[in-house]
């Protein structure tokens, strides 16, 4: 939709002139999940002095800035790799990447994977290189996508950040939380 020559909404022809940005092209194609992940991430974030507050994973780069641009090549060359933990070109550059963050921030700092722990192909690869300080919301267990971004979107409006817990060793699955109460606007 967003690579169609007679797609003339803004975000298309801001791809096509190579000046959209990967966050804004991951919150088109996730919608509330992404959203209520960028939102989130601003709401509470804390890294180092000079790293970004956010990264996302883009596979067959790495870790990038949400505010990198993409262009119509690169999204198509993004498009064709497989985000699999067997696969070198995902796998790899993910990894070199962490490292790189892992050594410009070093041994104190922690991670919060705001993606889906209960799938290895982020788990994994992250795993190897930060260990226990690999951390994500402990209310994430049990929640489908939609329910973790309503989660991160509440949370960021509210001002409530939530208790996060190391990845390794963590249970990763468990019994569907109780619906999110429906949000109104003040």
């Amino acid at each position: 939709m967003l690579v169609r020559e007679q797609a003339g909404f803004d975000l298309a022809l801001k791809v096509r002139q190579g000046r959209a940005s990967i966050g804004e092209i991951y919150s088109f194609i996730s919608g509330l999940y992404f959203r209520g992940k960028m939102a989130y991430a601003e709401a509470f974030r804390s890294a180092p002095a000079g790293i970004p507050t956010a990264l996302v994973i883009v596979p067959g780069v790495g870790l990038v800035p949400p505010e990198t641009p993409v262009c119509i090549e690169q999204l198509r060359a993004i498009s064709r790799i497989p985000v699999d933990e067997r696969n070198d070109a995902y796998r790899g550059a993910l990894s070199k990447a962490a490292k790189l963050l892992d050594e410009y921030t070093g041994p104190q700092c922690l991670y919060v994977l705001l993606g889906s722990v209960a799938s290895a192909k982020y788990t994994e690869p992250l795993l190897e290189v930060f260990g226990e300080r690999l951390v994500f919301p402990a209310d994430f267990v049990g929640r489908g996508d939609m329910s973790r971004g309503g989660l991160m979107l509440r949370c960021a409006r509210s001002g409530t950040e939530l208790s996060y817990v190391p990845v390794q060793g963590a249970a990763l699955h468990g019994a569907r939380p109780p619906k999110l109460e429906r949000w109104r606007k003040p």
